[in-house]
């Protein structure tokens, strides 16, 4: 068939004033594309901009970009946070493995979407690189798909190739994907953390990672096990060298045996070198890797994710500071819940004791207004710098008591107070 070379700027003559429009996220931000649209700011008004996390500084700064966009988003990103927390944003809460629904069911129906792929090859076929997640839903159900085409998108292997007939506009680019280092994050509190959670992690677990550097943390303090698997939503490069020392083996998860499961990816080159014609590292629609009943059936399911601040019952707040909304709610609570149900599965919030101004990450109460994405219910391990809580079963007083001997010694007392004040 014949392929409709534009460029940026002509590609994205398509948006019209009142769409709603879908960017694709992480490394695979459609830059040149966004860069195009917001450039059309002064002669579009009333366009919706739906998204999970996106890459790329300064993206979302242009001045008056709120007279023209509103970023109504479903994860909130370090590029998007001001503007969502804006007269011109707003949030959606919802599981990552259900947003594909809000597509399907037309409850966000989407006129155009914004993509990032590889060239297609001799077949025509293309692929979404290192973001299949909700990309995949995203095209099927958008009326029309502009797609940058760069020569240096991974072709990655699973549910995330495309024909070139699905894509209605092409922009050819050539430029290094966006890079993250979450090595580099990883200080000696992450480390201490890190040695804790790998001490929980049996021989032969499959494990999920969350963003940042704590995951990175984890996996540097592997290098004693055997046959760990991978079923995750995304990976960074930490997984890399597991994967060269044999550790990584996936020989014994029951679903994709043999191979490491995702939604995305971000890191370095390094990462997206390994991820690339790698049938190795398979990427599927989230709503599949991120279903519970898929991640239950693999035995040993270890979930290792992050919070904000948790409060003294266990309920975990990790998508706002108060009313600020700072992320989202993500897949933390697939991955919970998939790993509670998981056959010797635990699920883990890891996090430092304290907030980098040193206020405890451990609170009586939640602040006014915030998020709770992980209920006292659904708690199992807290992990800090200072050790290891175990709720589950245990009652209001008991769960206290636990998360105040892992709190920083700092804020031992005040927490003891507090939790004589309530339970006596």
């Amino acid at each position: 068939m014949e392929i409709h070379y534009k460029s940026a700027d002509e590609a994205v003559q398509a948006v019209k004033s009142g769409n709603r429009i879908f960017v694709h996220g992480s490394a695979a931000t459609p830059l040149q594309l966004l860069k195009a649209l917001i450039n059309r700011r002064h002669e579009l008004e009333n366009v919706e901009i739906v998204s999970i996390s996106t890459l790329g500084d300064g993206i979302f700064d242009a001045p008056d970009i709120g007279k023209s966009f509103f970023m109504n988003s479903l994860f909130v990103s370090n590029n998007t946070r001001k503007l969502v927390n804006s007269d011109h944003g707003d949030y959606i809460p919802v599981f990552l493995s259900e947003i594909s629904l809000l597509f399907e069911k037309k409850i966000l129906p989407l006129d155009v979407a914004l993509i990032h792929v590889s060239p297609p090859d001799k077949h025509g076929f293309c692929s979404l690189g290192t973001s299949v997640d909700i990309a995949r839903s995203a095209v099927k159900n958008s009326k029309y798909v502009i797609a940058q085409v760069n020569k240096q998108m991974p072709r990655t292997h699973g549910d995330g190739i495309i024909h070139i007939s699905e894509i209605n506009t092409v922009v050819e680019v050539d430029e290094a994907l966006p890079e993250v280092s979450y090595n580099k994050l990883v200080n000696e509190t992450s480390l201490t953390i890190g040695r804790y959670c790998a001490e929980l992690i049996d021989d032969r677990s499959a494990l999920q990672m969350g963003i940042g550097a704590i995951p990175d943390a984890v996996l540097s303090c592997l290098n004693n096990h055997k046959d760990l698997g991978i079923h995750t939503e995304m990976f960074s490069d930490g997984v890399i060298p597991l994967v060269e020392k044999g550790i990584i083996t996936n020989k014994y998860k029951k679903k994709h045996r043999g191979k490491i499961v995702t939604g995305f990816a971000i890191g370095t080159k390094k990462l997206y070198d390994f991820v690339d014609d790698n049938p190795q590292v398979v990427f599927l629609e989230i709503e599949y890797v991120n279903d519970t009943k898929v991640i239950r059936q693999n035995n040993k399911v270890v979930a290792v994710n992050s919070a904000i601040e948790i409060d003294l019952t266990g309920q975990v707040c990790s998508d706002s500071i108060g009313t600020y909304q700072f992320s989202g709610v993500g897949g933390q609570m697939d991955f919970m819940r998939g790993a509670a149900l998981s056959d010797g599965g635990k699920p883990i919030i890891a996090m430092p004791s304290t907030t980098h101004t040193g206020e405890s990450k451990i609170v009586p109460l939640l602040k006014n207004g915030a998020g709770v994405v992980t209920t006292r219910a659904h708690v199992h391990y807290v992990v800090t710098e200072y050790g290891v809580a175990y709720l589950f079963g245990k009652n209001l007083k008991q769960r206290a008591l636990a998360l105040m001997n892992i709190a920083h010694p700092m804020h031992r007392e005040w927490l003891e107070k507090e939790i004589y004040k309530r339970f006596g």
